[in-house]
């Protein structure tokens, strides 16, 4: 039998580079080696791209805290047609691919960049496309779509580093409340991310914000259970079970996320009514509709007390790692983590082949 040979891009030009290796070596892990031959391409800090020829790091746990490109591993990555991978300065790289998994957070991986360059090279890819990925990504953008489309969201305000004047604290205040959080509009895993108690501690976060992004974002805390839902599927999208996290500190923090396995409690799945279980699903449903999403995604919501949904966000490219939410939702679902790299994997070629209906000349 012919394998298919997957390409994984993980690390990246990103604040969330750490957070791909770990996501990348569960998902290498994961992949049927009967069906698929893996190719595996770096992206180092300063986004230079190469080929990792060594997988075995990435099947333990020693993987590399982060990916370091030298000379004689380097190359300047040409995407050719149907999947061909070309070195421009290194000749001794030239491979075709089947289908690409970018396992990338972050700018420059999960914003439409990679998604574009896939699309020009013709080759399937995982996840949402380029308009789904952008759109997700921008938490400004996100959010008006989201009000668009009727869904209830957290109330907001939009700074950007260089448009004067700024609104005041009290104005900010007024408007949100206290507490309320700062967040960079552009980027992801609570990178950037800061709960706001008083003027100095808003100050404080508005310049960490800014490291981060151009454009950030001012939002209303709101008073509820933090839920997730995770969404499969292209045309007719299905949700997984719903999770509950239980923060340890004051909110799902990067380290809770990520480093800490006692950071948080993940409670899987959710200890909650019938009826809130199905209006997560649907919000989480209508959301992944209408951000113009595909293939994957995890839709965080808040639960009041009165059991109205809140959608605070979807990630484009969710955490695969060993305590990320959406492949544990899936597995809680029925769909263990092999199972789930092959779908995602057949929805990636279920669009391709659509896009491919289409006309592209003229005449």
């Amino acid at each position: 039998m012919l394998k298919t040979k997957l390409a994984i891009i993980m690390g990246g030009k990103s604040a969330e580079h750490e957070i791909s290796l770990r996501s990348a070596s569960n998902v290498i892990k994961a992949a049927d080696r009967d069906k698929y031959e893996l190719v595996l391409i770096g992206i180092d800090k300063k986004g230079r791209w190469f080929l990792i020829n060594d997988h075995l790091p990435f099947l333990s746990d020693k993987f590399p805290e982060s990916l370091k490109c030298d000379d004689s591993n380097s190359a300047t990555f040409v995407m050719g047609e149907k999947g061909k991978i070309a070195g421009l300065n290194n000749k001794n790289i030239s491979i075709k691919v089947d289908v690409v998994f970018p396992v990338l957070h972050g700018t420059f991986g999960e914003d439409g960049t990679v998604q574009g360059l896939l699309r020009l090279a013709d080759v399937p890819f995982v996840g949402p496309g380029v308009l789904g990925s952008a759109v997700g990504m921008d938490k400004d953008v996100m959010k008006r779509l989201l009000e668009n489309a009727g869904l209830p969201i957290a109330n907001f305000l939009v700074l950007e580093k260089d448009i004067l004047p700024k609104p005041e604290f009290e104005e900010i205040e007024k408007k949100l409340g206290l507490p309320f959080f700062v967040k960079p509009a552009n980027m992801g895993s609570s990178v950037g991310v800061n709960k706001v108690k008083n003027k100095e501690e808003f100050r404080l976060a508005v310049t960490d914000a800014f490291r981060y992004d151009n454009k950030i974002i001012l939002e209303e805390a709101i008073a509820g259970r933090e839920v997730e839902c995770s969404v499969l599927g292209n045309e007719n999208p299905q949700a997984s079970a719903v999770g509950e996290v239980i923060p340890k500190d004051d909110f799902y923090s990067y380290n809770a996320k990520y480093i800490d396995e006692n950071g948080a409690v993940l409670r899987i799945p959710a200890e909650i009514s019938k009826e809130a279980e199905k209006n997560v699903q649907k919000a989480a449903i209508k959301t992944f509709e209408a951000l113009c999403c595909e293939g994957m995604g995890r839709v965080d919501c808040f639960l009041r007390e009165n059991g109205n949904v809140v959608v605070n966000e979807i990630n484009t490219i969710p955490g695969f790692t060993s305590i990320s939410m959406y492949p544990k939702l899936w597995e809680t679902s029925g769909i263990k983590y092999g199972n789930l790299i092959d779908r995602l994997i057949e929805l990636a070629f279920e669009r391709y082949r659509k896009e491919n209906t289409l006309k592209t000349d003229y005449n």
